[in-house]
Formats: structure tokens, sequence, C-alpha cells
């Protein structure tokens, strides 16, 4: 596949350069978080600097399914992203949200982080070891056999499926690998061959439009930044809205936040030849 190159600003030493053509319509911005503005541990280079000219005018849409944003926050501020809570939507918090909207009163078994068990709890959903109405996976570093042979009964005996986010992997410090939420569904849809899982976070609309409202704004006006095409390009094509990619991809419009600050890329809004329009 043809990597996309968007060539640099032309720079002078009179004046500052112009900002870069994607911000002409931009009037916000949809960032996600791993291998956009993070590695673990790791800021990715322009990640502080997108954050402070955007302060106030962006959200962070994450398929994080371990942690809230008022945990997540002071990681953040302590890594030098000093982004607030209300800045962040995340998949497995917004999935519980969604399930105390939408289904009061379900008996719900959770395979989750402890983060996320007192995040249930506190919204006062009913969490249960069995009988349950509801399974919500998400990214559990706890799961294992036990777990999976429970899920099983209890999809078997038709409690619904419902996934925090579908993303077998996220980028890790260094180039590794961080096994994530689908990579848990594979196994569970291999022993629960007919079970129809609902996937709650991005390509999905859930998240993205959580954000939109968070910013007050139409997909027309915002962008979507991030380094998937599968989940930041197809969920923000299936909205509407103009997006952009970093990362080492083939379809990346630049290596990192700090290439798109300092080039003449456009905003795209379709997605890149070769990639299917549905999961």
């Amino acid at each position: 596949m043809t990597r996309i190159a968007c060539t640099p600003r032309p720079s002078s030493p009179q004046a500052p350069a112009a900002e870069p053509p994607w911000t002409a319509r931009s009037r916000g911005l949809i960032l996600d978080l791993d291998g956009t503005l993070v590695r673990g541990h790791e800021v990715i280079p322009g990640a502080s600097e997108l954050l402070t000219r955007w302060a106030q005018r962006y959200v962070i849409v994450s398929n994080n399914s371990t942690d809230t944003a008022a945990g997540l926050a002071p990681r953040l501020r302590a890594m030098g992203l000093p982004v607030p809570p209300e800045a962040l939507v995340l998949a497995g918090e917004q999935a519980l949200r969604h399930i105390a909207r939408q289904h009061p009163g379900a008996r719900l078994m959770l395979c989750a982080s402890e983060a996320l068990r007192a995040c249930a709890a506190g919204l006062g959903l009913a969490l249960v070891s069995r009988d349950a109405d509801i399974v919500l996976l998400a990214r559990d570093l706890a799961f294992g056999y036990g777990t999976l042979q429970t899920l099983a009964r209890e999809l078997a005996r038709g409690a619904a499926l419902m996934v925090s986010n579908g993303d077998l992997t996220h980028p890790g410090p260094e180039g590794a690998v961080v096994p994530e939420t689908g990579a848990l569904l594979q196994s569970v849809l291999a022993c629960a061959p007919g079970a129809r899982p609902q996937v709650l976070g991005k390509p999905g609309a859930l998240l993205l439009e959580e954000g939109l409202r968070r910013l007050g704004l139409t997909p027309a006006d915002t962008t979507v930044i991030g380094d998937n095409v599968r989940t930041d390009a197809l969920g923000a094509v299936r909205l509407g809205i103009g997006y952009l990619l970093v990362g080492n991809a083939p379809h990346a419009d630049a290596p990192d936040v700090a290439g798109l600050l300092d080039s003449a890329c456009a905003r795209r809004h379709e997605l890149p030849a070769g990639i299917e329009g549905d999961r």
C-alpha cells in the first residue's frame, strides 16, 4: 500500500508559518489517545503543543476500557498533558453509562478493571456473578480460563453480550503490542459462537457522538485525529466528520501530531482505497 505523505509547510525566518490547511474548517478536535497522544507512559511528539493550541476546543475520545476519566486525568497531567476529566470520553466508562441509561435494573456481569467495577457500583448497576441479563466485556487483566467458562455459561443461557471496544491490540511504549478487549472477545466467541456482541466503542457512533455533544459542534466543524483507519477514520466517515491519521501505518498523513502541526495536510472525508466501510 502507498503511504500518503503530506508535504512540510515552507517556513520563513521573518514570520511564523501559517496554520496548516486542516485547521481552516476545524472549530474543535476529537482526539484519539493511545497511539496518537501517548504510547503507555510515553508522550508522542507534538501532543503537548496540540493540546495547548486547542485548549478548551478538544475532547479525547478513546477506546480505553480500563480507566475512568477521573482516574486517568491525573496520570496524564503527571506526564505533562493537562487534560481535564471532562475532556475524556472513555469506552469502558461510557459503556457503563449507556447500560445505566438504557437498561436500568438489569443484572450485569462485568469483566473489567477494579476502576470500572467501582464506577458501575457508583452508577447503581446491579453486579452479579451468575444469572446475568447483560454481560459487559472490557479489558480485564484478570481474564482467565475460569472467566471464559463463566461467560460461555451465561451466554448459553441467554445473557446479552456487550463489549466496550473491539480493538485486538493498542500500541505501547517502544513499539510494544498491548492486548486489548477484542482479543478477549475472540476467545469468548470461540466458546459461544451463537453470541451476537454489541460493540459500543469506535468505530461505533456512541463515543464520537458524545464527543460532539461535549464540544457543542456539528460534524462539519470538527476534525478527528487518530492512528487507526478501522476505528478513528471509519467512525469519522460514518458520521461525516473530517479526519487525519498519524503513525507508521500505510494510510497515515504524518508520523505524529508534531508532523500534522507542520504540514500541508487537508482533512479527509473518505476511507483510503482498499479499506472496507464495515468491520
